[in-house]
């Protein structure tokens, strides 16, 4: 018996050490389902015998002036639109622009606000069935939205501090954005991937600190995770990330989290929105708050900024709802005062400031973060759009529409990058192509006693009159931020959810079911956004087969609008060369064309060359200057489209080169005119800024040198030189 248990003994704990490593391996390896890899829901269409073939034919969504007659039926106006068209006629005469018919039509919601959080409440509540109005003072992700560090992520900081110092909060926090982040990639594969980060390791003992953090971080994951955080040694870590200092460098850790477009993103699930039935209206400013006799909110007040752009007075109008979301980020506390001028103000707000760096700076598919910087902060390090964002900043700052990046952040920021540069990486001011601060709309902790402490997550409130706010967070969180606002809603104004029964056929074809069973409940974790389904890695080849476009082109409409790049491709002008044929660019540096202008005001509500140049395309927040080279060529794209006179034409200069202040022009650019631009001054640079930015440098200072040819010879070898002979 004895000699029997000396033999199984060692048998089972062998068995039981290589059934634990195995199953090791296997979560670390197993077979992974990466969204966008599998072939699309919808397969593009095939060459007929011919070679012909018709691109795929999409949904489209209300016009403008369609959905702002929808706003003012919600108070039983009829508007000028519907008079024009003969609708409720018998009701109105001559010179009648508005009245008051019989029956309103109220909403069950009113959304104020178009960023990713009330974008997000307005897509959920209309796959639940609800009647809902989303209204915009400027445009979709115009404010922080459009002005992230682009990463999906759950915050390996958070993580950091919610182990050391025992915080439930900032680990819920972290387990949250770790399941959301995964339903990006599920819903919008065309506008998330993604992306190992690195994190240097200066000292061995390191090594174990972050390996156990971050294989933690994979745990926490669990399913919802793709690939393995894994450790470099320093000659692997130099080869996938060349630019780092070598000095001191013992290795790197790298793990996985996701990144997006951020804007693009804001206005596809505005878009989607829409295309469920959601009246959404940009540019329209929220006036007043109007309340019943019982003092509890009935809708507001609002009036049509583009009138006002186009030297008209807008008048006000009334939008009747069941219910009022209070979505507006930095801006929250100014719609809770409009609501009760005594309430006390929620929202700190904190500055994060960017800057944007030549694509050279670092690997195209790999980022970086720097987990102790000079002063606690992190600062990443981040390909995107085939440049390189480097930020950020946390600082409390001042509430303003458009704010402008301070020269003390920026830098600190390039102090910060030459830190884990290599040496003979000149990293100068002038490298920096565009920055810009957002303000993140920090949840106040009375506790605390400056904003890098602040725990990113968000509160929502409700005041006496039934003016619902949610405040706080960041986009990783933006869709449970948004069920669990519409889930208070059900209750707050006891409205009911119910099935949708006719779904939208938003991937263009009727022979699939486009989203997931909108029974009533939040599916917004398996609603696919616009331009999802039809999208593959390799849609951008039939784009190229079909319309010539050039080969960058065609991946970065695939990646910006996924399925309806087809749309995109078919508005962009012939080149008149014999490649590429189509798509004529806006800036010579990128690929942004010119049916992305046509496609942004005849499908997405682009209204000003802002819209365009910052949140349809991404120009301005790539490089502020050729967005400036570029304006003129969209504002005259736009004009033909909406139909612009000159007094517009100039307006919207004036008002593009003052946001592109914001963007980080530089300050001689900002008094230019157009025809100085057209005229090619805006590449002129003086004496101060020529020693500043390397990419406009003069030729280079004759340097002291050993040549033995006089000057002004050709240093060629001549017949008669003593080498041939």
């Amino acid at each position: 018996m004895a000699t029997r248990s000396r033999f199984f003994r060692p048998l089972l704990y062998t068995a039981a050490v290589a059934a634990a490593g195995g199953g090791v391996l296997y979560i670390s390896y197993r077979p992974r389902n990466i969204p966008g890899s599998e072939p699309a829901l919808v397969p593009p269409p095939k060459y007929g015998e011919e070679g012909h073939l018709d691109p795929p034919r999409f949904p489209l969504v209300k016009n403008r002036e369609e959905q702002i007659a929808d706003l003012k039926r919600s108070a039983g106006v009829i508007s000028a639109l519907e008079k024009t068209k003969g609708v409720l006629g018998s009701l109105t005469g001559p010179g009648v622009v508005d009245q008051r018919i019989p029956e309103a039509e109220p909403y069950d919601l009113l959304v104020i606000g178009g960023g990713a959080t009330g974008s997000g409440i307005a897509l959920d509540a209309a796959t639940r069935g609800l009647k809902v109005a989303m209204v915009e003072r400027d445009d979709f992700a115009s404010g922080t939205s459009s002005k992230s560090t682009k990463l999906v992520h759950g915050g390996v900081r958070y993580l950091e501090k919610a182990v050391w110092e025992l915080d439930y909060n900032q680990y819920k926090l972290v387990k949250e954005a770790l399941r959301e982040r995964k339903y990006f990639l599920d819903t919008a594969p065309h506008l998330s991937s993604w992306l190992p980060i690195m994190i240097p390791i200066q000292k061995w003992w390191q090594a174990p600190y972050f390996w156990a953090g971050t294989k933690f971080y994979d745990f926490l994951a669990g399913s919802e995770g793709i690939e393995s955080s894994y450790f470099l040694t320093k000659s692997r870590a130099m080869d996938a990330f060349p630019m780092l200092r070598k000095d001191n460098l013992f290795g790197a850790l790298v793990y996985y989290d996701g990144a997006h477009n951020d804007s693009r993103m804001n206005v596809s699930l505005a878009m989607t929105a829409a295309l469920y039935g959601t009246t959404v209206v940009n540019h329209l400013e929220i006036t007043g708050l109007e309340k019943d006799a019982a003092g509890k909110l009935i809708g507001a007040r609002a009036k049509d900024m583009v009138q006002e752009r186009d030297g008209k007075s807008p008048q006000e109008f009334s939008i009747r709802a069941k219910g009022v979301i209070n979505a507006t980020g930095p801006f929250t506390d100014a719609i809770r005062k409009m609501d009760d001028q005594s309430v006390k103000e929620i929202v700190a707000p904190s500055s994060g400031v960017h800057v944007i760096l030549p694509g050279f700076y670092s690997p195209s598919k790999m980022g970086l973060i720097d987990p102790s910087t000079s002063d606690g902060r992190v600062i990443f390090f981040l390909p995107w759009q085939g440049n390189t964002i480097a930020g950020t900043t946390d600082a409390p700052t001042n509430i303003t529409p458009n704010p402008i990046a301070g020269e003390e952040e920026i830098n600190w920021i390039l102090s910060e990058i030459r830190g884990y540069l290599a040496p003979d990486i000149n990293v100068r001011r002038g490298d920096v192509l565009a920055a810009w601060s957002g303000i993140r709309p920090l949840v106040k902790d009375p506790k605390s006693k400056n904003t890098e402490s602040l725990v990113r997550n968000h509160l929502i409130t409700v005041s006496d009159s039934g003016l619902l706010t949610c405040a706080g967070g960041k986009w990783t969180t933006y869709r449970q931020m948004a069920e669990e606002t519409v889930d208070e809603a059900l209750k707050l104004y006891d409205i009911k959810a119910s099935s949708v029964l006719e779904v939208p056929h938003i991937s263009g074809t009727e022979r699939m079911d486009d989203s997931a069973p909108l029974d009533g409940t939040c599916q917004t974790h398996q609603v696919r956004l616009i331009g999802a389904h039809g999208f593959s890695k390799t849609l951008f080849i039939n784009l190229i087969q079909h319309f010539g476009i050039e080969s960058i082109v065609a991946k970065h409409l695939c990646e910006s609008y996924g399925d309806r790049a087809w749309t995109v491709a078919a508005l962009s002008s012939p080149t008149e060369q014999r490649y590429p044929v189509r798509g004529v660019k806006i800036s010579a540096l990128y690929p942004f064309i010119d049916g992305e202008v046509r496609y942004a005001v005849r499908h997405e509500y682009a209204q000003t060359a802002v819209d365009v140049l910052a949140r349809r395309t991404r120009l301005a927040f790539l490089n502020a200057q050729a967005a400036l080279e570029a304006l003129p060529t969209v504002i005259d794209l736009m004009a033909d489209e909406l139909k612009w006179d000159r007094k517009r034409k100039d307006r919207e200069w004036k008002d593009t080169v003052q946001f592109l202040a914001s963007m980080g022009l530089a300050k001689s650019k900002l008094s230019m005119t157009r025809k100085d631009v057209e005229n090619g001054k805006a590449g002129e640079y003086d004496e101060h800024e020529r020693k500043l930015y390397s990419r406009h440098d003069a030729p280079a200072d004759t340097m002291e040198s050993d040549s033995k040819f006089s000057s002004g010879e050709k240093p060629v070898l001549k017949t008669d030189s003593s080498v041939n002979k």
